[in-house]
């Protein structure tokens, strides 16, 4: 994918809440967090499960299977049993709705 995908509306998310969007066979997490939208895609470098479920604690996700954490905003890994990060994906607002773009293949 090379192109911005428009994915939801930029106010249908309400603070700390998140949205799993399937771009072009990749689930990737919307998150808002203080006020600035950021994603990741939905799965834990650890085992591939869905990590949108979990519990958000200010800009971390705790993996719901085994309590992995990641950075929301960068992807980063920051506890095991993970030990790669998570890929993050760029967002731009666009006529008040949220846009991701999977640069990987440029």
């Amino acid at each position: 994918m090379t192109g911005w995908v428009d994915v939801v509306a930029e106010n249908a998310l309400a603070e700390g809440e998140n949205i799993v969007a399937d771009i072009e066979g990749v689930d990737v997490a919307i998150f808002k967090i203080s006020g600035q939208f950021y994603a990741i895609e939905d799965a834990c470098t650890h085992d591939g499960a869905e990590i949108a479920s979990g519990k958000v604690e200010g800009d971390e996700i705790i993996c719901p299977r085994h309590g992995a954490r990641f950075c929301i905003k960068t992807g980063a890994v920051k506890s095991a049993p993970a030990y790669e990060d998570i890929e993050c994906f760029p967002i731009q607002i666009k006529n008040g709705r949220v846009q991701v773009r999977d640069n990987r293949w440029d």
